[in-house]
């Protein structure tokens, strides 16, 4: 599945919608276990709060991404299926240099997946069983809150 061609129907949709609740799984799991395993002498309050508010975050936009799929008129694919996708496709399981660096992957990645589904809604003339506007706002916002996580960890990136 591709996201440089316009979405083709409900089912598609869901399945996208899919990747980004995997994707953003991944990023809490990875914040909660930097939070977890950070070196007492790495200990800082800012990258504390930092990846605190990144699994917020993520479990916010995962609930959203949830609320969509339920109101869309598509079976949903089994986990399993997904997780793999969003592994091979996103390489989710790569370890990077440093919490900081991992962060700001992640934020990255979940950021470039969000404008990619976006174009490729905007592109598609298919009617979808959901609100498109609804749809676009809610992708927009998640979009947005990545933007915002990539520039936090960039400036705290800088500031050290």
């Amino acid at each position: 599945m591709s996201l440089s061609y316009p979405v083709a129907n409900d089912h598609q949709l869901a399945r996208l919608l899919q990747i980004g609740m995997v994707l953003e799984e991944v990023v809490e799991a990875r914040a909660g276990k930097h939070y977890e395993t950070l070196p007492e002498a790495e200990r800082d309050e800012t990258i504390e709060s930092l990846l605190e508010h990144a699994a917020t975050e993520s479990a916010g936009h995962r609930q959203r991404l949830e609320g969509l799929i339920a109101d869309l008129d598509a079976d949903p694919v089994a986990y399993d299926e997904i997780e793999t996708l969003v592994a091979a496709r996103y390489e989710a399981d790569t370890d990077t240099d440093g919490v900081l660096y991992d962060q700001l992957a992640n934020e990255e990645t979940a950021y470039k997946f969000y404008d990619d589904l976006i174009t490729a809604v905007e592109r598609s003339d298919v009617r979808f069983s959901i609100d498109r506007d609804r749809l676009l706002d809610t992708l927009r916002a998640i979009r947005a809150d990545e933007a915002e996580g990539v520039e936090e960890v960039t400036r705290l990136m800088e500031a050290q």
